[in-house]
């Protein structure tokens, strides 16, 4: 049986080296993105700036491609934001677990938080539900800590060197592994898996709609399907 991470510090340390095996995954994902950058015309500082600044891999890759198409700004900041609302589901899922934490710690998690800062940390605080505030954030900031300069280290590879890679080299496959690898544990209802299904589905059927507006239209499909189903399923619970 496992024994809960108790202290700060021997939470950070879990945190890290269970974020480990993301380097293979976040490293080269920032690699494409820093190819990307350049290509599209962004100079090194711009893409340094902007990886750092907005530090949302997905929706930063989804505003270049939408800039390069000369898509209008108002899209490209519309569908960069509803590529990044999980991230408020994500808050409000951690905020049992953190909300007491100190406002400048809450406000470095929130800048530090990603898919894979969430997942790891969300699923490590339903194993150890002994944990304290400390030992959860100290969980959260080692996995934080981690992800992040491999975040910008691949940009900054893909941005300086990314023309030197082969064309035969499958970077793009970091994308859809990394979200493999964190939705697939967590697909733990069936609410949960009919919205998956619903956003894949929708993502393929709705792909020709301009502007990745698809992407949008998919995403709000799965929402509406899954508070659907765990109402269906709340109802059906029987009565205590």
């Amino acid at each position: 049986m496992n024994t809960a991470p108790l202290t700060a510090r021997t939470s950070y340390w879990r945190g890290m080296r269970e974020g480990g095996p993301f380097i293979l995954i976040v490293f080269p994902f920032g690699i494409v993105f820093g190819v990307v950058a350049i290509e599209a015309g962004f100079s090194l500082t711009q893409t340094m700036a902007f990886t750092i600044s907005a530090y949302a891999g997905a929706a930063q890759l989804t505003a270049i491609q939408l800039m390069s198409e000369s898509a209008p700004l108002a899209i490209v900041i519309l569908t960069a934001l509803a590529v990044n609302a999980r991230m408020a589901m994500y808050s409000a899922s951690l905020a049992p677990h953190l909300g007491k934490a100190p406002m400048w710690h809450r406000a470095l998690m929130g800048y530090l938080m990603v898919d894979q800062t969430y997942a790891l940390s969300s699923m490590a605080y339903d194993r150890f539900p002994q944990m304290s505030l400390a030992a959860k954030t100290g969980y959260y900031f080692g996995v934080a800590s981690l992800i992040w300069p491999v975040w910008v280290a691949g940009s900054l590879a893909g941005a300086v060197v990314g023309n030197l890679i082969p064309s035969w080299v499958p970077l793009g496959f970091a994308v859809p592994i990394a979200f493999m690898a964190m939705v697939g544990p967590m697909l733990r209802t069936l609410a949960h898996v009919a919205a998956a299904l619903v956003s894949v589905i929708g993502a393929l059927v709705f792909s020709p709609v301009p502007y990745s507006l698809g992407l949008l239209i998919a995403a709000v499909l799965a929402m509406v399907t899954g508070a659907l189903v765990e109402t269906w399923m709340l109802r059906r619970k029987p009565s205590a």
